[in-house]
């Protein structure tokens, strides 16, 4: 695990910062959970307070600290006051994890410029606005983890996802970009290919009859959310000289 220079004076508070967190039942959610258990102070990050407020009390009350700070990812002005509150407290920045995007498909003579530009926000300049203040912070310490996390479509296109491809590939490809410039300054960069459905609120409450398939899946289709968070501590926990910079997570029954 990446560590702090032990010879400083000032012992700083060490923080985690989930951005993109919503529904108690999604990946932001159980990654937040799942670093709160290592003692470190959880940084719930999203949109709705009241779903940022579950998320911060499940944590507590397994004995963790936590705190909700609301922000839209795609404002630079937002993201930069966030990064510069926990600067302004002295904490120290463990870990980053970008988990910010919205799949809604569109036929492509039907959608948009407006459609366009607010998925190319979510998936992409979001991570770039993200990762620019992390890096900013981590190359002060000397250490840190920026996670990005990705999908089917960062690799590949579909049919109606032309959109959402367009910004998680190109969110692919900046992660692969910062890796090579920041690894050798001690910051893991690494992009997380969720490959699958997710066993969340969205597609539990999805049209189509896809929520009912997942349930009878549960355990060989959906991806469960609290295995993908594992996952994301298991790469923060990685030592150097080995880093891991993509994982791709998909159900282990998936013939690929």
């Amino acid at each position: 695990m990446n560590t702090k220079d032990l010879t400083s004076p000032v012992i700083r508070q060490r923080c985690a910062v989930v951005i993109g967190v919503g529904a108690s039942q999604g990946i932001g959610a159980a990654v937040c959970r799942r670093i709160g258990r290592e003692g470190l102070l959880v940084y719930v990050v999203g949109r709705t307070l009241e779903k940022l407020d579950r998320v911060v009390a499940e944590i507590q009350q397994a004995g963790g600290q936590a705190e909700s700070y609301i922000l839209d990812a795609t404002k630079a002005s937002q993201v930069e006051a966030l990064f510069s509150h926990i600067n302004a407290r002295q904490q120290a920045i463990d870990l980053v994890v970008h988990n910010v995007g919205s799949n809604m498909p569109s036929r492509f003579l039907k959608s948009s410029l407006r459609f366009f530009d607010s998925m190319w926000r979510l998936t992409f300049l979001s991570g770039f606005l993200v990762g620019q203040q992390a890096v900013k912070t981590m190359q002060q310490q000397g250490y840190g983890t920026i996670i990005f996390t990705g999908a089917s479509a960062s690799v590949r296109g579909k049919p109606y996802f032309a959109a959402f491809t367009t910004g998680k590939a190109a969110l692919r490809a900046y992660a692969q970009g910062l890796a090579k410039e920041l690894n050798p300054q001690n910051i893991h960069i690494a992009h997380v290919v969720v490959d699958g459905m997710v066993d969340g609120e969205r597609i539990n409450k999805a049209v189509f009859g896809l929520g009912r398939i997942l349930r009878k899946t549960r355990g060989s289709g959906g991806l469960d959310i609290e295995a993908i968070a594992e996952n994301y501590w298991m790469l923060h926990q990685q030592a150097k000289p080995l880093w891991t910079h993509e994982l791709d997570l998909r159900p282990y029954s998936e013939k690929f």
